[in-house]
């Protein structure tokens, strides 16, 4: 009877086991340095990457030849905002159709329906979406956004 559940112990054991070929390497987030030579020195990571879920810090409608904000309103920021975080996604061989959440800050809220028209047409799958208005964005920008982008390939 001893040896019945010995046997018995030594299964459960075994099966309560990890699987050799999982590893937890894939939890461990990357924090991969700018695509841009002049964000190089930033105090944050324009992406950090957890297995294949890619976390995007926000971007703002900024040239980064010239680093300074585009003119022309908030329409002009938002296509440059969106072609930023493209910019993103493409040196981490993703693409926009990848983003599943966003989150987008505008200066006014009454830039919502502007800035929406844009948004659509660079992101027709619908992620998820939180947009809210704050007081006052970084460099004085009009709009925000971040995004979470999972890498299915």
């Amino acid at each position: 009877m001893k040896l019945f559940y010995a046997i018995i112990f030594l299964i459960l054991m075994y099966s309560c086991q990890k699987p050799q070929h999982i590893s937890e390497e894939k939890n461990v987030p990357i924090f991969h340095n700018s695509h841009e030579p002049k964000k190089q020195d930033a105090p944050f990571s324009d992406v950090v990457q957890v297995g294949n879920v890619f976390y995007l810090s926000g971007q703002i409608g900024m040239d980064h030849t010239s680093r300074t904000l585009v003119k022309g309103g908030i329409e002009a920021e938002t296509h440059q905002t969106l072609k930023n975080i493209q910019a993103v996604l493409t040196a981490h061989n993703l693409a926009m159709s990848d983003v599943v959440k966003a989150t987008v800050i505008l200066d006014q809220i009454e830039d919502f329906t502007a800035f929406n028209t844009i948004y659509k047409t660079y992101l027709p799958q619908k992620p998820a979406r939180t947009t809210f208005a704050a007081e006052a964005l970084a460099r004085g920008a009009k709009i925000e956004i971040e995004v979470i982008a999972v890498r299915t390939k």
